[in-house]
């Protein structure tokens, strides 16, 4: 289960240099970052016989990859480290109904346990039906560390 972090935990696991972190980015055309135990062997075994390279950037000290190579990236490394921090953004869902909203008394028996409740729908909320509406949280980004054990299929 992913946990919602704080910066300086983020900070912690980003800058620790013994398990390999992968940043997941959210943005449309954003690459993904990552930041492995050194190693001399780090762009080639990045690069996998893909075509492109992967990227260094200095200043931040991680390497840049193509959206693309995600799962592949998260694969290697658990089979040759074992263990891989994935860093990545999430949004949560919030559901509600309309009758809750609008509601004009104290009873609710919503999901949402009366935070809602007569506030009315500021237009951020999508109706479905006049049982339901949903929204999407702020964005925020979760941490999980990745394990696997020998012999675990990957």
């Amino acid at each position: 289960m992913e946990a919602d972090i704080s910066d300086s935990e983020l900070r912690r696991v980003w800058n620790q240099k013994t398990i390999p972190v992968v940043l997941r980015r959210g943005g449309k055309g954003q690459r993904i970052r990552a930041r492995l135990p050194y190693s001399q062997h780090n762009r080639l075994w990045l690069q996998h016989g893909q075509k492109l390279q992967p990227a260094w950037i200095e200043p931040l000290q991680c390497w840049e990859l193509p959206k693309a190579w995600f799962n592949d990236f998260v694969t290697r490394a658990l089979e040759k480290y074992r263990q891989l921090y994935v860093i990545q953004p999430y949004r949560e869902q919030e559901k509600c109904s309309p009758s809750c909203m609008n509601a004009q008394h104290h009873e609710c028996q919503c999901s949402c346990m009366g935070a809602n409740h007569g506030a009315g729908n500021d237009g951020s909320w999508f109706e479905v039906s006049e049982a339901f509406a949903t929204r999407w949280g702020d964005q925020h980004l979760a941490c999980r560390l990745m394990t696997r054990k020998r012999g675990d299929p990957v």
